[in-house]
């Protein structure tokens, strides 16, 4: 059975750890049993982000990505560990660059259920979830996501802009429209 109380607490301790192996750990044991980790958080319904903890120094997010939903490239500027519950995502790993455009593709990693990925503070990543259903997601971050300022980069030209959260929330609202359009929410 997946205890939520103790997963917060083992993200805490693990992410004390001066290596970030230890949060990658803990975020593999939570996926490594899907159903469990859904008995307890709940099967997804639709695209969304639901806050299971935040601090200054640690935020865990329940990630739901609907189908064919994508980012642009983004940073963080924190470490990451994410690991999946259900689907699948697929990363595009970016290097920023000078002059036009201003990113560069570098590398590439889908994930499926169970695997986990951990990300460095200067990653620059576009994520998309290839599948025509719905995707699960736990996001650990080493520190406060929601509040921190931190940079994407427009599609079309790859110019760097300030992270636009309302147009983040938009993106979850209308990969929920295509998700009942489907007729599955």
């Amino acid at each position: 059975m997946f205890d939520l109380d103790r997963f917060i607490a083992d993200c805490i301790t693990a992410s004390a750890e001066t290596s970030h192996q230890p949060i990658r750990d803990v975020v593999a044991r939570a996926v490594a049993d899907p159903t469990a980790l859904m008995a307890t958080l709940g099967e997804p319904s639709g695209a969304g982000v639901t806050i299971l903890h935040r601090t200054p120094t640690l935020t865990i997010l329940n990630l739901v990505w609907g189908p064919g939903q994508m980012t642009t490239p983004h940073n963080h500027h924190m470490w990451a560990a994410i690991g999946l519950y259900g689907g699948r995502e697929d990363n595009i790993y970016w290097k920023a660059s000078q002059g036009e455009p201003g990113l560069s593709a570098v590398a590439a990693r889908s994930l499926g259920v169970g695997e986990t990925e951990l990300l460095g503070r200067d990653i620059i990543h576009s994520v998309i979830n290839p599948l025509q259903k719905l995707t699960g997601a736990i996001h650990v971050y080493g520190g406060d996501l929601i509040t921190a300022e931190r940079e994407e980069w427009e599609a079309e030209q790859l110019r760097m802009q300030p992270f636009d959260g309302q147009k983040s929330a938009r993106s979850f609202a209308d990969a929920n429209a295509r998700w009942q359009a489907m007729g599955a929410g």
